[in-house]
């Protein structure tokens, strides 16, 4: 594996085990974003299972956006995972940036759930 995957791999575990000491059994929302899109994901980790997902690859942000690798997309994910969480009943969660800086389209994701309705 080359130095910069594990460098990267080392930052999203130590995301994560913060994330675990202080989570108190709340759902974690995660954040994957790659070059041409971005995804979200609202995860159990009790049951290991994904309650609710939404990406820049759905048909409803797809019509709305030119690429899915803009804050505009960001945006719209985040306002599309806040409103499945509230359809579903999870209000609160943990947010997981995955090792990625909370800069940008990571962000504008977070801000964007926040004033969807989502706690975190």
């Amino acid at each position: 594996m080359s130095s910069s995957l594990k460098l990267a791999d080392r930052r999203k575990n130590r995301v994560r085990y913060k994330l675990g000491k202080r989570k108190n059994d709340l759902p974690r929302l995660s954040v994957f974003r790659s070059g041409r899109h971005i995804y979200a994901q609202i995860i159990n980790d009790k049951d290991g299972k994904t309650i609710a997902s939404a990406s820049s690859l759905d048909q409803e942000i797809i019509t709305k956006i030119k690429k899915g690798s803009t804050v505009e997309s960001a945006l719209e994910v985040g306002k599309l995972i806040a409103q499945r969480s509230k359809s579903i009943g999870v209000k609160t969660v943990v947010f997981d940036r995955g090792g990625y800086k909370y800069h940008g389209r990571v962000k504008a994701l977070a801000n964007a759930a926040r004033e969807g309705g989502l706690i975190f």
